[in-house]
């Protein structure tokens, strides 16, 4: 795992000359041929078709009263309770949609009840409750005096729940986008834009987007009550629907693009004068400037998700997304930045756990994963799934075993459409056995949602849409739902074979990567659903200064996931191209020229453009297309050539004194002494990689150990060099690469970080800038308690590494033979 991934390329025409001129009216200077192709490709056919798309300002969005007389029937109640001053409750959900959902009609219906007293809002606990209405949650609203219920990005098919309701003389208002009843419920209204036809411009409102056309029309009819314009929602619109995953067409793309607009403006005033500084303060977290769509979804998104995740209750960020507090935003946006930090290290557990557990599975008579674990945190789950789901092709479904009590229908992630439970559930007193509760994953077109329903017999609750579901099933019937749901798709595919697919958009080389083509690239967004980022193939392609790091989190600590940094180069240009690759270490890169595919994006943070890695294979057109992984079948001795301590590395003298013949390939010269197996075992991997590859034994990759025998400084005089330079810097204000320190110091990596540690005891402060240090001291700050203990350990970390390089500067060549052959590359 994960398994050879299918590339494919979209189909392109050459888009027509109009098309490339108006382009270029949008942007002066470019050539305007790769926007017009991507554009062309996804149905862009006249001109008045491009304008509404690129110009928000050409666009006409609908009328909030095109939902027909479910809105005259919505409005009717809300002024009823408007002139009767009654108590209103909003019923929200937990995810980024629903939270930013509750949030518009927070602030949007608070224009005409008052808030807290006339209007209060509740949002189920992820961890203990189900999407949706319940009893007991309407039980406490019934206490409270509310008169009517308002639900947003949720409700539609909860009929028991509403005559529940109705009975304790609640009315209900349902404003969702999720699947829809057989038949209407008894509500007051139902706004759900899947009564619309599937052509219609509002289709794929998302709940914030359906909630906030609720406000929207309630303006419209009471024009002289509100104080602050409706316009102040957009923000909090496309941060919703763009989290949301929902196709970016008709009014979605609209109010998408006017809402990042207003979030990009909010965010660029000084802090004091935010109308959302919990929102300013959050993308200051994740260092993004609220102007890109990839802000929201990489950025604001997870983070709102990321609450409920982890904590269950997740009713604090309608306080954080609205309070103009900031000083509470700040605390708020802290604790959730927290939770972010914390769902990252789960999931990546979680996710190393679940690729041990695919390694018993056959995948090639699976149609369907279904894994489950008595340890794994339901929240993360559909997180996991997803990422393996793609990286099989294969539906997944991870499930929990955790507890016996009776559990909650768990979050179905819905990525914007149909959800909810379709049938009720077993009474727990009923049942022999606890209960599994998880979540589901599709790809390759595979209708989950149907696929899982058709189980309905062997689950307890069900809820979903037919790209992911959540679920709960008693344990006993796992095994039964895994054997029939597998047999259920393969029948369904007849011959067809499952396979991980990623498909490019458009080919080129490093040299047309930029500015300018990261202009033509942004005329397509905002970008989501039906709308996708492009994807950029680059073929023949090499990577060079490739490092990789764990991330910190906003206050410096470490968090358990690794980010790599290269750089990519063709022989298109003799200039290099930044990039990042997100959860993947630099030895995954492939040695040699290689294809890969990337978006391109804007790094607001390092202020430079840059592309981010989504693939990346050996290239068709080299030698090492054809195999990946090592052969342990290849004989090691003539692959490791013994040149230490030689006076030239690249011909060691014979016995006799004269240069060895010239080698059939140079071989790769490894002259930093290891401190450890695993550095060796690096390189031998990458040897042994191209020697797959090649054809014949004279062709084989060799390597040359070619380090000299080490000259070591005493430990203290390294220490003294480190304060040394440190003060130095520190004085000329200098910065330094930690390539540079490394070379003056003689020390590896590892045992720098543990000196940096040190330095920090007596009172520096040692700063990332890109790729360089930036080293100050403040003596005042000094803590000389721990610098004594801290040094020590600096001391202990030089004496042990010089042990190592001394052991492998004398260690038979033999040795490294026989180690290197036990072990399985």
């Amino acid at each position: 795992m994960p398994e050879q991934q299918q590339w494919t390329i979209a189909a392109t025409e050459q888009p027509p000359e109009w098309l490339m001129e108006a382009v270029k009216q949008h942007i002066p200077g470019s050539s305007g041929i790769y926007a017009a192709k991507l554009l062309w490709q996804r149905g862009i056919k006249d001109d008045q078709q491009l304008t509404a798309f690129i110009n928000h300002k050409a666009y006409q969005p609908a009328s909030p009263f095109e939902f027909g007389q479910e809105m005259h029937l919505a409005i009717a109640r809300l002024q009823q309770a408007y002139n009767a001053r009654e108590k209103i409750a909003i019923w929200g959900d937990f995810d980024a949609d629903g939270i930013t959902a509750t949030s518009v009609l927070w602030d949007g219906l608070g224009q005409f009840f008052k808030q807290n007293t006339q209007l209060i809002y509740y949002i189920p606990n992820r961890l203990k409750e189900s999407h949706g209405l319940n009893n007991q949650g309407i039980d406490n609203l019934a206490k409270e005096g509310c008169k009517l219920i308002v639900t947003c990005d949720t409700g539609s098919t909860n009929i028991e729940e509403i005559i529940y309701a109705k009975q304790l003389g609640i009315d209900v208002i349902v404003t969702d986008h999720h699947t829809l009843p057989t038949e209407r419920p008894p509500v007051a209204a139902i706004i759900n834009p899947r009564y619309l036809p599937r052509e219609h411009q509002l289709f794929h409102l998302s709940g914030v987007a359906v909630a906030y056309k609720l406000v929207e029309a309630l303006y419209q009819t009471l024009p002289n009550v509100a104080k602050h314009p409706l316009e102040d929602l957009l923000d909090l619109v496309a941060v919703g629907l763009i989290a949301d995953l929902v196709q970016l067409s008709g009014d979605c793309r609209y109010l998408a693009q006017v809402g990042i607009q207003r979030l990009q403006a909010d965010f660029q005033q000084p802090v004091a004068a935010r109308r959302r500084p919990g929102v300013g303060r959050l993308l200051e977290l994740c260092q993004k400037s609220g102007d890109r769509p990839t802000d929201i979804s990489f950025g604001l998104g997870p983070r709102i998700n990321a609450v409920s995740r982890i904590q269950g209750d997740a009713s604090f960020c309608v306080e954080l997304l609205t309070s103009r507090d900031a000083k509470r935003c700040n605390e708020l946006a802290e604790v959730t930045e927290l939770a972010n930090v914390r769902r990252k290290s789960l999931q990546k557990d979680v996710q190393a756990q679940v690729a041990q557990k695919l390694t018993q599975l056959d995948l090639s008579t699976t149609s369907v994963i279904v894994l489950e674990d008595a340890q794994w945190p339901a929240g993360v789950l559909g997180l996991v799934a997803g990422q393996i789901a793609q990286e099989t092709g294969r539906p997944t479904i991870l499930l929990s075993t955790e507890g016996s009590g009776e559990s909650a229908c768990p979050e179905p992630s819905r990525m914007g459409v149909g959800s909810g439970e379709d049938f009720a559930p077993i009474p727990y007193s009923l049942l022999p056995t606890p209960l599994a509760r998880g979540s589901a994953r599709s790809v390759n077109s595979v209708d989950l949602y149907q696929l899982v329903k058709d189980q309905a017999h062997l689950l307890h609750r069900f809820g979903g849409h037919p790209f992911a579901a959540g679920l709960s099933l008693l344990v006993e019937n796992i095994p039964l739902f895994t054997a029939a749901i597998n047999q259920q798709l393969r029948q369904s595919l007849g011959s067809t074979t499952l396979t991980p697919t990623v498909q490019a958009d458009l080919t080129l080389t490093v040299a047309d990567l930029g500015k300018d083509l990261f202009l033509e690239m942004k005329l397509l967004e905002p970008c989501g659903m039906g709308n996708p980022v492009p994807k950029l193939l680059i073929q023949n392609c090499w990577f060079e200064n490739s490092w990789h790091r764990n991330q910190q989190d906003w206050q410096g600590k470490k968090v358990q996931y690794i980010k790599t940094e290269f750089d990519i180069r063709d022989d298109s240009s003799r200039s290099a191209f930044p990039g990042i690759w997100w959860g993947h270490y630099k030895d995954e890169l492939p040695v040699g020229r290689c294809d890969c595919i990337a978006e391109l994006d804007y790094n607001t943070f390092k202020k430079r453009y840059e592309i981010r890695l989504i693939a990346v294979r050996p290239s068709v057109n080299s030698a090492l297309n054809t195999q990946h992984g090592l052969n342990p079948s290849y004989p090691l001795t003539p692959l490791i050539l013994d040149w230490r301590n030689f006076p030239t590395p690249h011909y060691p003298l014979s016995p006799e004194g004269a240069p060895p013949s010239p080698l059939p390939t140079p071989p790769l010269l490894l002259e930093d002494c290891p401190t450890n197996w695993d550095d060796l075992r690096a390189w031998l991997r990458r040897c042994l990689r191209i020697s797959r590859s090649a054809s014949g034994l004279d062709n084989q990759q060799q390597l040359a150990i070619a380090w000299s025998k080490p000259n070591h400084q005493p430990p203290n005089q390294i220490w003294l060099t480190l304060v040394g330079i440190a003060k130095y810097l520190s004085r000329t204000n200098q910065l330094v690469t930690r390539v540079q320190l490394l070379e003056k110091i003689g020390i590896s990596d590892q045992t720098l970080l543990v000196g940096i540690k040190a330095l920090k005891y007596l009172g520096f402060t040692v700063k990332r800038q890109d790729r360089y240090l930036q080293i100050t001291w403040h003596p005042s700050d000094s803590a000389e308690n721990f610098a004594e203990a801290a040094v020590a350990q600096f001391l202990a970390a030089v004496r042990e590494e010089q042990f190592q390089r001394q052991y492998f500067a004398e260690v038979p060549l033999s040795t490294i033979v026989a180690i290197a052959s036990s072990d399985n590359y």
